[in-house]
């Protein structure tokens, strides 16, 4: 699995632009062979922060999805940031759950 994740910020005068454009973008993506999931957030904190995040099953599929058409738009609001974005593509090879808290709090010596 690749985890794709963004972190712009923008102007206040940009960001409803910015996240107008990529809440369009978000139900396209993850209807998308091979998208696990996409999301976009604000800050809680700093309101002038977006995160973008995306998961896709492979790396072919990730970069179908940064040729396409669509990826055009979420380039076009990087160019809205203040900042160049931080940007991640992470390759997760393992992932786990409740199991791993079960383990450590079954195995705790204190």
């Amino acid at each position: 699995m690749i985890h794709a994740a963004m972190r712009m910020k923008f102007s206040l005068q940009k960001i409803e632009e910015a996240l107008h454009i990529l809440h369009s973008i978000v139900e396209r993506t993850k209807s998308e062979t091979g998208c696990i999931s996409c999301s976009v957030y604000r800050d809680l904190v700093n309101e002038n922060i977006i995160v973008f995040e995306e998961k896709w099953e492979s790396d072919e599929y990730l970069q179908r999805h940064l040729s396409s058409d669509e990826y055009k738009k979420v380039l076009l609001v990087m160019e809205l940031a203040v900042t160049p974005p931080e940007i991640r593509f992470d390759t997760v090879t393992e992932s786990s759950g409740l199991e791993i808290i079960e383990a450590a709090r079954t195995s705790k010596k204190y």
